[in-house]
This record gives structure tokens, sequence and C-alpha cells, in this order.
């Protein structure tokens, strides 16, 4: 069988996948990530697995082997999830969220409320190498000020994403960033250093499009901002004293304490804090499953708050979603996901599908220009392909070396044409492990928020615009000669 023929047969599993997945945002929405998404993964991975045993003759052990290594891989980020579904429902019950709304709706100006989310989630991003983090804790509480400033959640959660995977890309405690450079054997910092060259003016254009349009923005209504800081305060007990939590989730990143311990320890602290500001909420949600004495009382809904989807009454329909948590319960449909999503990545991956559909992209690859888009251009595919930004990094760089090899070019082209692609763009598909994680924290369907994701839209048409112009792009021998 020849390779183009093999090309052509590798598009059909990732033809099933795309068709079944319109299907399922037409029929369903939003609520595909309920039980069709999932279904629709592992339909393609049915047909990859159909094919590959049929045509080529690859037994079934092969891809068993490979569902479970690459379901193993992926154990550390479902115990993320789960735990930032706990951070969601302790940072909240505590009235740590609603703290920050307060205070940010006193602070932050609605023209500049856009400007201000990216660049603090930017900065922070930064400082703790982690978009998933900061999305989950900064970004969720900028959710709350923006709908309260007449913000759509949409529009804030673009410049949430924005400013998060920003950081997370040029941070050196990041493990994306440290996983692009070292699959390419590039030095970190040299990596880092040479990604600004696409990674700054990127940003810039993003602050500028978030400015103009805070300053297009229409007044806030003063008067809402004033009752939703009213009703928070009534609810909940706001006191500076809460802000102890993030202060320790932020000493404990300083020391660089593993993600996990970072984020279930943020989630102890909270639920000690929600204990002793909040008990007077805390009982209510624990008098609804249990009655019996107030302790009793109180450890139910403290374990209700971590586990479970809880909400609270407060006399405004807006501020009761507001202050709606889901738990680690409302991961659960994303861990579906993710789980079906490497299922269907593996099954491609080993089936050899994958580097048939990079073969036929090689004629591509024969000026600068060409190779750097085409490379841009898989490491995107690959996230809608794989659906875990990883996987589309090793197996991007893995198909592209050789060609950047032959070519002459330095290996931190290629390390940062696929951090400007399979990094960035991952959040922007709504099967994706990070697409369907920032729409669950942020309970705003991905394909609303990827329009406003500026950033992450940006920094791989810059990688291309770069490589076209060539623009500190040399080849090995000058820049072992000369520099």
């Amino acid at each position: 069988m020849n390779n183009r023929a093999k090309s052509l047969i590798a598009l059909v599993p990732v033809a099933v996948l795309i068709l079944l997945l319109a299907l399922d945002i037409v029929i369903f929405g939003s609520d595909s990530i309920l039980g069709a998404s999932q279904v629709a993964l592992l339909c393609a991975a049915g047909v990859c697995i159909a094919l590959s045993m049929w045509l080529y003759k690859k037994p079934w052990k092969e891809f068993e082997k490979a569902i479970s290594e690459n379901v193993g891989e992926v154990a550390g980020a479902i115990m993320i999830l789960f735990l930032i579904g706990a951070i969601s429902g302790t940072w909240t019950m505590s009235g740590v969220v609603p703290a920050f709304i307060c205070y940010g709706l006193k602070i932050i100006s609605p023209k500049v409320f856009l400007l201000t989310a990216c660049l603090l989630c930017a900065l922070v991003s930064l400082l703790i190498g982690s978009s998933w983090t900061t999305i989950a804790t900064v970004g969720v509480a900028l959710l709350g000020i923006g709908r309260a400033e007449g913000f759509s959640d949409a529009l804030t959660a673009g410049a949430v994403i924005s400013g998060a995977y920003f950081g997370d890309k040029i941070s050196p405690l990041s493990d994306t960033t440290v996983l692009a450079s070292s699959v390419n054997r590039v030095d970190l910092f040299a990596h880092i250093r040479y990604m600004m060259i696409t990674t700054v003016p990127s940003f810039v254009i993003t602050l500028i499009i978030f400015t103009l349009i805070g300053l297009f923005h229409g007044s806030a209504d003063a008067l809402k901002m004033t009752e939703y800081a009213d009703v928070l305060s009534a609810r909940f007990n706001i006191t500076p004293w809460l802000l102890i939590v993030p202060v320790i989730t932020g000493v404990l990143i300083w020391r660089k304490m593993p993600a996990l311990v970072v984020l279930a320890l943020s989630a102890l602290t909270a639920a000690i804090a929600a204990l002793i500001f909040q008990p007077g909420v805390i009982s209510e949600i624990g008098s609804k499953v249990t009655e019996g004495s107030p302790a009793r009382i109180l450890y139910t809904g403290i374990v209700e708050t971590i586990y479970n989807s809880v909400s609270l009454e407060t006399g405004n329909p807006d501020v009761n979603q507001l202050v709606a948590s889901r738990g680690m319960l409302g991961m659960l449909n994303t861990v579906y996901l993710i789980i079906c999503a490497m299922c269907f990545g593996a099954c491609m991956q080993c089936s050899g599908m994958i580097s048939d559909l990079a073969r036929s992209l090689s004629p591509l690859t024969r000026t600068r220009a060409g190779l750097v888009g085409t490379t841009v251009f898989t490491g995107t595919a690959l996230n809608g392909i794989v659906s875990d930004q990883y996987l589309s990094i090793i197996l991007t760089s893995s198909i592209y070396r050789e060609s950047f090899e032959k070519g002459g070019y330095e290996g931190r082209l290629l390390s940062r044409s696929v951090e400007d692609s399979a990094t960035v763009t991952s959040p922007l598909f709504p099967w994706s492990s990070c697409g369907m994680t920032q729409a669950t924290i942020l309970s705003v369907p991905t394909l609303a928020y990827a329009p406003f994701c500026f950033f992450n839209i940006i920094s791989p048409l810059m990688s291309f615009l770069i490589a076209a112009i060539g623009y500190k792009i040399v080849k090995k021998e000058v820049a072992e000669g000369g520099r």
C-alpha cells in the first residue's frame, strides 16, 4: 500500500470524529460533554482500530497496551482536576471567592477590567507555572467581578485564559515549557528567550485588543455592582482574614511544592477557613443532607462542599450563580472525556496513522516558512486529534525533528514552533483535556470563550509571520560560527 493511500485511510477516523462531534454540538449544544462527545471519541477510536486490524493486521494487544499507557499518563491530571473541584467548593463557601469579588468591585475600574484580568493571570501563571491552577483560583474570582461589571462570561474567560497561557508558556516552572525544550534538546532558558520573539508581540496585541474593548464598554451599572457586593456581604462574613488562604497557597507555590500537594493543602486551608468564618453557610449545606448534632451537620457540610455540587440562595439569581460550586463531583464528566480522548489518541498513535498524516504534509516543508507553518499546523491539529497538549508537543517534535535538522535550523526554532501551537491552542478544542477543563472550571462552553482567547489565536499566526520574515532565524553553521 503506497503512502498516499495510507494518508487517505488515516483521515477516516479523524473525519468520523469531526462529523460526530459536529453532530453532537448541533443536537446537544454545550451538554455534549454529558456523554455525546465521549461516545464520539470512542466510536472514532473503534474505527481506527478496525481499519488497522483489517488493513495492517495490527494485533489488538498493541492497542490495549497503548490505551493502558496513555490513560495511565493522565492519572496525575485527573487527580489535579478532582482537587480543583474541591478548591472550587471550599474557596467559594469559605468566602474567599466572594471576598475577591467584593474587593475587586471596589478596586478595578470596568474600563480596564479586561486588561487587568489578563495581566493579573499572566503574572500569577508566570510565577507558578500553571495555567490550570491560575484559572481555577484567580480566574474564577475574576469571572464573578466581570459579570458584576457587565462583561459577558465568555469575554472574561477569554481574558483570563489568554493571560494564564501567556504566563504558563514563558514560565521556567511550566511543565509544557520544560517538556518542549527537553524533547528538542534545547536549553530551557535559551528556549524561553527565543520564544519571546513571537510571544511578546502576540501578548502586546492581545492587551491592546482587551484595552480597546474595555474603553468602548458601556458604563457599568453602579447600582448593580453595589447590589452584588451588598448581597455577598450579607450572605458571607467578608473579612481580610480570608485572604490568608490565597497567601498560604502562594507561599506553597513559591516553595515549589508539587501541584497535588499545593492544591490539596489549599483546599484543606479553605475548608478550615469555612468552619471558622462561615459556620452558618456550612451548617445550611449540611442540614440539607443530614440531621443531628451541630458537629455532625458541620462535618457533613464540609464534605458536601468538597465533594458535591452545592448552591446557596442569596435572593439574587445572578449572585446565586456566582456562589454555586461544582465540587469534585462536577469534574467527573471532564474526567470521562479525558479518558475517552486518551483512548482515541492512543489508537491513532499506535496504528501509525498520525505519522501517515504528517507524511502527507512533507511537500510543504521545503521552505523556511513552509516548514514552520506546517509544524504549527500539525501542533494545532494534533490537539484536536489526540486531545492532549503533552502528546501534541511530543509527537510534533518527533515528526519534524529530522526536517529541521536537514534544513540546518536550530533546535530552538522547532521547540518554539511547537510551543506556539501545541501549548497555546489546547484550550480552543471543546473535546481536548484543556478545553473541557477550562470550560468546566469557568462554567463557560469552549466554543463560547474560544473567539476571545486572542493570545491563543494570535500566537500560531505570529509564529508563521516571524518565520516568513526570517527574523532571528539562522542556520546552525551560521549560529555556531558567528554568534
